[in-house]
């Protein structure tokens, strides 16, 4: 078993409250860190797994959990903790994890979950839509696609995704957050392969030449894995096909290195926006 075995692995950093007395990872916390991978593989699938679960009307019950000792991790060890689905079956699915440090194999395991009613906990069929989803992205297919399009065409989707980040979670007043540029200018909307819809963007002209991306956001389930990037590239062709030479955006300061990775340069003094640290950032197309 090999680290490029796994389409997915979550990183982690060993704390001092989960070492023992021989100084080593307590052996039950390997499947705390199972679980945690586990999460981050439903998210690197682009799917929100509380409110996937719902739509499905279904759960996932550990059935059986195996672990094998191979090494011991050790305080601040840097792992890299592997997630793959093995197979699927009409109600189970096997799952496999495994703890690598670099590419030494410390640690693997088998997790085999059971699809379930949430109440009674009797066994279902796993739904054909998570099942696709599942083996295409084991099979290296892309979890998103990018729609683009007008306000009328895209804007009940963009909303609900605007309203939650920029109204609910941020408390940006409603009367800041819409404004007359919705209806001319280029939208965004990131949907996973089961329909729901995950991160928005749009796409104006800022001057002659230069284009602005603006009202990025993307849902908090699923942030940090590739989603909101995947419109940032979107809207990014779009504007070079479209003539401009450059973009700019206002970045918030907490995404000033989500922006940065994705090649653009700071410019300018850092400067409020609704009550939060901006910063404009610029990339050439």
């Amino acid at each position: 078993m090999k680290r490029q075995d796994f389409r997915f692995a979550e990183p982690l950093r060993v704390r001092w409250a989960e070492i023992d007395a021989q100084q080593i990872v307590f052996n039950a916390h390997y499947l705390s860190y199972f679980d945690l991978a586990v999460g981050g593989y439903w998210r690197a699938m682009a799917l929100p797994y509380v409110d996937t679960m719902a739509a499905l009307q279904g759960d996932l019950f550990v059935r059986k959990a195996t672990v094998e000792y191979l090494g011991s991790a050790r305080y601040d060890d840097q792992l890299s903790i592997g997630v793959r689905c093995e197979r699927i079956g009409n109600s189970s699915m096997q799952v496999i994890a495994a703890v690598f440090r670099g590419e030494e194999l410390l640690v693997h395991g088998e997790l085999v979950y059971v699809f379930a009613d949430p109440k009674t906990q009797q066994p279902r069929s796993i739904p054909t839509d998570l099942r696709a989803v599942i083996n295409g992205f084991e099979a290296g297919e892309a979890v998103v696609t990018v729609q683009e399009g007008a306000w009328e065409e895209l804007g009940e989707a963009a909303a609900a995704i605007r309203q939650t980040v920029f109204v609910q979670e941020q408390k940006i007043p409603a009367e800041m957050e819409w404004d007359a540029a919705d209806a001319t200018c280029l939208h965004a909307v990131a949907y996973n392969r089961m329909g729901r819809a995950l991160a928005t963007g749009r796409l104006l002209e800022h001057v002659p030449g230069v284009a602005k991306i603006g009202r990025m956001a993307v849902l908090p389930q699923v942030r940090g894995s590739g989603v909101g990037r995947a419109v940032l590239e979107a809207l990014m062709l779009r504007g070079k096909a479209l003539g401009y030479r450059e973009v700019i955006l206002h970045a918030q300061l907490s995404a000033a290195g989500f922006y940065t990775r994705a090649g653009f340069v700071q410019r300018g003094p850092q400067f409020e926006e609704a009550g939060i640290g901006h910063v404009e950032m610029v990339r050439l197309l």
